[in-house]
């Protein structure tokens, strides 16, 4: 195209110019628009500098995107003003209802100026992201397993998720540790951010080094004191929430704070509202079971001293019963005995009769048999050399022989032998 037939043409600052009147012109009002703040930065002047987007319902993929602008003079009232409401800082995240007008400039193009916000809106946004987070629990079957846990009796060996320069971490300890009954307890810190962004993954990442010495603790406390309640909203995310509901030992929770409780509190075993109360939690648990060791103790000492009156007066009676009966069962024993002292004494009279008997024949049988009655009935005995002469072959004429009679003995020449 030959440069004779183009108009005079329009410097970008005219037409943007033109762009910022027809703008004006035809967006004269305030609107109210929902959107995702996507960025929010504060500038030293005190602006706010947003970034508004919009995503699709189904992909998640951004179709629309704004700037805007909160001037100071609305800023400071607007962030006390949305905190206060929504216990929620001003932040990149979440889903907000703003009232604006609809500008252009020359040099900075398109941007929204925001007048005024809607924190209810904000605040139902949160509340319904927490619910569809609870649901999905339940649905998933996990909301309730670290609650139906049983709380173990000596909860001593306490694994604590917090910042260590927390002030509620320092109250817990002061608390747990002076307790006034005495009770031993062995807390260890497992260090975590406690607000900010790092939350979420910084009190899973430590439920992780607890889990590796899973047998070395009986409980598990998170616990957080002094800081805002505007920080509360990263204790109601589902991976968080997920992670403690399927954790293998009881969980309790002592975040500090009195409003409507987290999804933390929710899947935990149990909720205590400040850090000393969590404390006190323990405490009270040990002196459940000193209690429950005591009364066994003073109703085994009652058991045993009545068992022992019982054994005394049976003791006492039996003491009282003793000597009749033992008079009693000497007089029976006597009785039982004397017919059996006849009975032996008789047979053995006749057992003595019996063996005198014996004797006597035995004494006759040995007088019979004796040397002395053979001689007297006319027997002899013959000795040659002192040997008794049993044949006429132990003997040879000529030897000389003593021969023993009743009366005595008289020795003899041998002249002849006769066979």
């Amino acid at each position: 195209m030959a440069m004779d037939n183009i108009e005079e043409p329009l410097t970008l600052y005219a037409l943007n110019n033109m762009v910022r009147g027809a703008v004006n012109e035809g967006m004269p009002l305030r609107y109210w628009v929902t959107g995702e703040l996507s960025e929010v930065r504060e500038a030293a002047n005190g602006h706010c500098y947003i970034e508004l987007v919009q995503r699709d319902d189904v992909t998640d993929e951004l179709v629309a995107k704004a700037r805007g602008t909160v001037w100071s003079r609305v800023y400071t009232l607007l962030r006390p003003y949305f905190l206060e409401q929504t216990g929620q800082p001003f932040a990149a995240g979440l889903k907000v209802l703003l009232q604006v007008t609809v500008g252009f400039h020359e040099l900075y193009g398109y941007a929204l100026d925001v007048c005024d916000i809607e924190p209810a809106y904000t605040v139902g946004d949160m509340a319904r992201r927490r619910m569809l987070v609870i649901k999905r629990l339940a649905d998933e079957g996990v909301i309730d397993l670290n609650r139906e846990l049983p709380f173990p009796l000596l909860p001593q060996r306490v694994a604590v998720i917090s910042s260590s320069t927390a002030a509620g971490y320092g109250d817990f300890c002061h608390q747990l540790l002076g307790n006034r009954y005495g009770f031993a307890f062995y807390p260890h810190l497992f260090p975590a951010p406690m607000q900010g962004s790092g939350v979420e993954q910084g009190i899973i990442a430590a439920l992780d080094r607890i889990a590796q010495n899973i047998d070395q603790w009986d409980v598990v406390v998170i616990i957080r004191g002094g800081g805002a309640v505007s920080e509360l909203s990263c204790f109601d995310t589902y991976d968080l929430a997920n992670n403690c509901a399927q954790f293998p030992i009881p969980i309790i929770t002592g975040i500090g704070h009195q409003r409507d409780e987290s999804v933390l509190d929710i899947v935990a075993h149990t909720r205590a509202k400040t850090p000393t109360a969590a404390a006190e939690l323990l405490i009270h648990a040990m002196l459940e079971q000193d209690a429950f060791v005591e009364n066994a103790r003073q109703e085994i000492a009652t058991a045993v001293r009545m068992r022992i009156d019982a054994e005394k007066l049976r003791m006492n009676g039996m003491s009282a019963r003793m000597p009749v009966s033992a008079a009693l069962c000497l007089q029976n024993e006597k009785m039982r005995l004397q017919p059996l002292a006849q009975r032996l004494s008789a047979a053995a009279e006749i057992f003595l009769k019996e063996q005198h008997h014996r004797l006597e024949l035995l004494k006759e049988k040995a007088d019979a048999a004796s040397p002395r009655h053979i001689l007297e009935m006319g027997y002899s005995i013959t000795r040659v050399n002192g040997r008794a002469v049993r044949s006429v072959d132990d003997i040879a004429p000529g030897d000389e022989v003593m021969t023993v009679v009743a009366g005595g003995e008289f020795v003899s020449t041998v002249k002849k032998i006769a066979r």
